[in-house]
């Protein structure tokens, strides 16, 4: 079930399941069309996870404003946090999501007991430039082309045809959003302001995140790092089998 979270200066949707006694906050990446829609796939993605946490899955606030930012992202991604009740999280964040939580982890440090970071990047030095109207659909189908390899998308989704997925006017227009809001992205400056233990995650053939990016986090935090080989690229953390038990292995270790 879909669950909504306002304050006074925003509305943001979010998941929550599991039972088990720690929390564990997923920030997810930039997307085309909300994951929660995806919310019976997620459950059972996580399952294992959700046996020993309570997993609160954050969407992106519901009015996104134009010059959207992803420092703006993470405060709102830390008022939804505490507006749900949330006081201390394991916080997992993948690909812009993992941009978000270093940003929480910077400046929420209070709500943030370990973090894990997957396929993303710590600085944008490519300009965003807007993509245009008329190119924006051809745009967002690329992008969801290259996300997955295409053994995952012909075993594990059959369905999934990233061509015919319909996207509607307003879907396109929160994807333009968060494409830009990348532009002038920059935390590895202030990466040493974070104190908690963390694991970054990624693959060596992953077409949109280049891998040299999570070397980059790993060496300036001086945490933990795992690279997956070949086929998995981007989204490894939806395609790796043993990705979820890494984390959980990460997550509990004393």
């Amino acid at each position: 079930m879909i669950r909504t979270v306002k304050t006074k200066d925003l509305e943001m949707n979010y998941i929550k399941f599991g039972q088990g006694g720690r929390t564990l906050v997923i920030i997810p990446g930039l997307s085309v069309k909300s994951v929660l829609l995806s919310e019976d796939d997620i459950v059972r993605a996580y399952d294992p996870v959700a046996k020993l946490f309570t997993v609160y899955l954050f969407d992106r606030r519901t009015d996104m404003p134009k010059d959207y930012k992803i420092r703006d992202m993470a405060a709102d991604t830390a008022a939804a946090m505490k507006a749900a009740g949330i006081e201390k999280a394991d916080v997992f964040g993948v690909s812009q999501g993992g941009m978000i939580a270093q940003f929480i982890a910077i400046d929420h440090p209070e709500l943030v007991n370990s973090l894990v970071l997957g396929s993303t990047s710590s600085r944008v030095t490519s300009k965003q430039e807007p993509v245009p109207a008329d190119r924006l659909e051809e745009k967002a189908r690329e992008f969801l082309s290259a996300l997955y390899s295409d053994d995952f998308i012909k075993e594990a989704a059959p369905g999934f045809r990233p061509d015919l997925i319909p996207i509607t006017d307003e879907e396109l227009e929160r994807f333009a959003i968060s494409v830009t809001a990348g532009e002038g992205f920059n935390a590895f400056d202030e990466l040493d302001r974070i104190k908690c233990r963390t694991l970054v995650i990624g693959a060596v053939c992953d077409t949109i995140v280049p891998p040299g990016d999570c070397l980059d986090i790993a060496e300036k935090l001086k945490c933990e790092l795992y690279m997956y080989g070949a086929p998995y690229g981007h989204a490894v953390y939806d395609e790796a089998p043993d990705y979820k038990d890494r984390l959980i292995q990460f997550l509990t270790r004393e």
